[in-house]
């Protein structure tokens, strides 16, 4: 088995390699360089936060339509029916949070 290849043809291969394996190794110098890769994953995390944010944004804009849908009417009045036992029931916890934090804890001494 001969090889039909003129030496010019040969070192022309030679050439052309090198120069595709210097592309390879400059291209590989820039992945795994530090910047690079802080690039990446600068890129990736907010990617990630933004995506996130947009479903905790579309889970309380849900939230909030369907309570604004318990408590207001089709016509934009509120439904009294529903606000006022709501209002008592948050006037009652707040007071309750309230007292709580008065009442001295066991073990504690009041002067």
């Amino acid at each position: 088995m001969s090889d039909a290849r003129t030496p010019a043809q040969i070192e022309a291969a030679i050439v052309r390699r090198r120069q595709e394996l210097a592309a390879t190794l400059d291209e590989l110098a820039t992945r795994v360089h530090p910047q690079a890769i802080m690039s990446d994953v600068r890129a990736r995390t907010l990617g990630a936060v933004d995506q996130a944010a947009g479903r905790a944004f579309v889970a309380a804009n849900r939230a909030v339509t369907g309570v604004k849908s318990q408590l207001v009417a089709a016509d934009g009045s509120p439904r009294l029916d529903r606000v006022v036992p709501v209002a008592l029931a948050a006037v009652a916890v707040v007071g309750l949070l309230a007292l709580g934090s008065r009442r001295p804890r066991k073990g504690s001494r009041r002067r």
